[in-house]
């Protein structure tokens, strides 16, 4: 698609509203040559106030008279696209950190940005344009890993300031792209600031941080995304930090994010943070006055529902139509930098790259890299010719879901460990399985006594030349709080 050409989806919605062809070459906010600044503040001109207003929650309202389709701004990216189908999965982020390899990370997620554009532009050419199909990624998560028990530490480039500023400039620049007038896809560094847990008390934690564990430990990743990966979307978090809540803190979002490191793009709030402002870390009377904070923080795009009080916010004298202006200038400017009204080259990346070839090959090198041997006596690598039996023992050894991280896409082939020492014993060994226990129940049957597996395990073992125990968790029992998996657990490990 030519890239100085309005584009084709937008030009038909235009034909579809009433204005013609010729009438839309006249329109400024429809013209490529023109500088993106005036284009969004003609655009912005056109809109009602209540237009406005229906911009800035994720899932964001079209103006067909306009030819702008409904846009949700959430989709999710931690280790290939996520929660959209089929797709390359990729290690999860922790193990990417394990492999200590920045430009693989960025080629890796070149391909995963591949992936979504070509996932996207097939969805909105079959008029999809609900949640999980847009080009804005919550990705990465840069917090840092300093407890173990943290549910989402999985998520996280680990413990080290240093190593995650690095991958995560590299997830940037690989989502992003090197185009000078378009951004491939949006990333966005979350979540934004002194957010490690614990999960259950998220919505209601103060995170007290001394101003030198402050920059040195929290703030780096976020600065270098910022500064040297320019990062086009920043989302605050769940907890206070010194007080004040993320999403509306005066220090995080004004001082030091735009005032002292000069960021540009858009703030988006973590999924429904807006709303424990008030409902839990009681800091405002209201929904009204917990619009009012997140607005005079810079916070333009609520994830979840409380910005539907921002009329009766304006009513009442506590915010201005300026404050809802800026914002929606930087929301458009997202999604003019995305090439949502013109052309683009990534417009005509095939559906064939997802899941293609060279990305699964790319994935079990990422794999194999960020394996990390803790302790080899000489029993590695194994000598088939001297095993007769091998017994597989765990309740994650011949798990999928083990294999998904959270976060994650849809793989076509799963392959489990117990598939993989199969495979590789091929007709020379006898391979024995257990699964020994259940992963947290105390039966693998529902029926069963408890510890219903365990003696078929100690069976397997004595029968077993050797033993490969398969143990750890997996989404289940480590995650976010309330994520899919996790239904009345905290996520963090007990």
């Amino acid at each position: 698609m030519n890239s100085r050409k309005i584009s084709v989806l937008a030009a038909a919605a235009l034909l579809c509203s009433g204005i013609s062809a010729v009438a839309q070459e006249k329109i400024p906010y429809l013209d490529p040559d023109r500088p993106r600044a005036e284009r969004v503040e003609d655009l912005l001109s056109r809109l009602t106030l209540h237009e406005k207003l229906g911009l800035m929650m994720n899932s964001s309202k079209g103006v067909p008279r306009l030819g702008i389709p409904d846009y949700d701004w959430w989709n999710e990216a931690l280790h290939g696209v996520a929660r959209a189908g089929l797709a390359t999965v990729y290690p999860q982020a922790i193990g990417m950190a394990a492999t200590f390899d920045p430009d693989m990370h960025l080629q890796t997620f070149t391909y995963v940005s591949d992936e979504a554009r070509a996932k996207y532009y097939d969805a909105i050419r079959k008029n999809e344009h609900k949640k999980y199909y847009g080009l804005t990624f919550w990705t990465p998560n840069i917090n840092i890993f300093r407890d173990p028990r943290w549910g989402r530490g999985q998520e996280t480039y680990g413990e080290d300031p240093y190593l995650t500023s690095v991958m995560g400039a590299a997830t940037v620049n690989g989502l992003q792209g090197d185009d000078p007038n378009y951004y491939k896809t949006h990333a966005c560094a979350k979540h934004f600031a002194v957010h490690s847990g614990p999960e259950a008390l998220r919505h209601e934690f103060d995170a007290k941080a001394s101003p030198k564990d402050l920059y040195e430990t929290y703030l780096p990743a976020f600065e270098a995304l910022v500064k040297e990966a320019d990062v086009e979307a920043v989302m605050g978090a769940y907890n206070r930090t010194n007080g004040e809540p993320c999403c509306g803190s005066k220090t995080l979002l004004k001082d030091i994010l735009r005032d002292d490191w000069g960021f540009k793009g858009h703030v988006v709030s973590d999924c429904w943070a807006v709303r424990d402002f008030h409902l839990n870390h009681k800091v405002t009377e209201g929904p009204k006055e917990s619009v009012k904070m997140a607005l005079d923080a810079g916070c333009d795009l609520n994830c979840g529902c409380t910005y539907a009080y921002i009329m009766a916010a304006l009513k009442k004298g506590l915010i201005t139509e300026e404050q809802i202006t800026r914002s929606c200038v930087r929301l458009y400017t997202t999604r003019f930098l995305l090439g949502l009204f013109d052309g683009s080259e990534y417009d005509s990346i095939p559906y064939e790259v997802v899941e293609c070839e060279g990305h699964r090959k790319l994935a079990v090198t990422a794999a194999e890299k960020g394996i990390v041997l803790l302790k080899n006596d000489g029993i590695l690598p194994l000598d088939k010719s001297r095993i007769k039996t091998i017994g597989v023992i765990g309740p994650n050894a011949n798990s999928r879901r083990v294999l998904s991280g959270n976060y994650h896409g849809t793989s076509s082939h799963y392959v489990t460990v117990l598939d993989g020492i199969q495979k590789e014993a091929g007709e020379i060994c006898r391979v024995l399985y257990s699964e020994g226990c259940h992963l947290y129940k105390d039966k693998t049957e529902p029926l069963a006594c408890p510890d219903d597996r365990i003696s078929e395990a100690i069976i397997t073992a004595k029968h077993s030349d050797l033993v490969v125990l398969v143990l750890g968790l997996d989404e289940t029992v480590e995650g976010e709080e309330p994520d899919e998996g996790n239904a009345g657990q905290a996520g963090d490990k007990e």
